[in-house]
């Protein structure tokens, strides 16, 4: 298909210019290419809100992404999906520079590409769409003003995925909300809950001034809480997280931890896909150049009103 071109009309408002007429509907395929396996309990979410889009739009959708964080896997599956042709595709962006090339290639090829999750700022300078997500230093900077708030001084963020530009956005922000008299400490850690578990653990025995926590999803935020809970100090820190997950909301309505940042990953899956599909179908996209779904932020007093969605795969 021709790629449609954005314009201005008289009213201010932005459009897409076809110079083709849309295929059909039932005719159209995509492909979602991330960093994140859908096993992930944030990522599950993603991908329900990519299968509903999918059967709600009648269109085909594969869901595709590398079994660890694998920058070189990642860029191998976007150029696989390009040789596929889809009508669109959906990526997310955690290290621009090691996907530029494979995402540039996608846009060269007459392909509307979509960024999702990570990626907001160098999304528009590679030649994206829009950007469907939230932007990370922002979301992170509120976190750090919620806890400079609550008196945190000293803190420490738990990074799962040094090198993921998002997360580590989100640390920065962090940091800069806290203020430049607090210090802001890094740990990097695995994937893996045990691990993440000892290395929390050693850490805070490590470092006894510590009074703030952040970390950034439920592959962090469980395995932290399991580290107080041994250590016997749940109550001694200030704990907030990025992201929801059951266990992380039973957690924010029982008050052991303070806050969770919620990005909406559902409609980061949900909406590239109707709005590839409107694309192609009628050149229409809403305009600028990132649709927000986050930051929100979910305390104790909010907690419970979206437990029972978070265990259906909806928050």
């Amino acid at each position: 298909m021709k790629v449609c071109s954005r314009a201005l009309t008289a009213a201010g408002l932005a459009i897409a210019l076809c110079a083709t007429p849309a295929a059909a509907q039932e005719d159209l395929e995509f492909v979602v290419v991330t960093h994140g396996q859908a096993a992930d309990p944030f990522w599950s979410v993603a991908k329900n809100g990519v299968d509903e889009a999918a059967e709600d739009m009648g269109v085909d959708v594969t869901y595709r992404a590398p079994t660890t964080y694998d920058m070189v896997k990642m860029g191998q599956l976007i150029d696989a999906a390009v040789a596929s042709d889809p009508d669109g595709l959906v990526v997310t962006i955690p290290d621009a520079d090691a996907l530029r090339g494979p995402i540039k290639n996608a846009i060269a090829s007459d392909i509307p590409v979509i960024s999702v999750n990570s990626g907001a700022e160098p999304s528009k300078e590679l030649g994206t769409l829009i950007h469907v997500g939230q932007t990370p230093y922002e979301a992170g900077l509120g976190a750090g003003e919620r806890m400079a708030e609550a008196g945190v001084d000293n803190a420490v963020c738990i990074n799962q995925e040094v090198g993921n530009v998002a997360l580590d956005k989100r640390c920065e922000g962090f940091a800069d909300g806290l203020g430049e008299d607090a210090k802001t400490q890094v740990l990097a850690v695995s994937i893996d809950p045990t691990e993440v578990r000892n290395s929390v653990v050693a850490f805070l025995r490590q470092n006894p001034d510590v009074n703030g926590i952040l970390t950034l999803g439920p592959t962090g935020a469980d395995p932290t809480l399991q580290a107080l809970k041994r250590l016997g100090k749940v109550d001694d820190y200030k704990f907030g997280t990025f992201d929801l997950s059951p266990a992380t909301l039973r957690a924010v309505e029982k008050g052991n931890i303070m806050f969770a940042i919620d990005q909406q990953q559902y409609l980061q899956g949900y909406l590239p896909i109707v709005l590839l599909t409107q694309y192609n179908k009628y050149g229409v996209l809403p305009a600028g150049d990132v649709l927000l779904t986050g930051p929100g932020f979910v305390t104790e007093e909010t907690a419970g009103n979206v437990i029972d969605l978070a265990e259906e795969g909806y928050r």
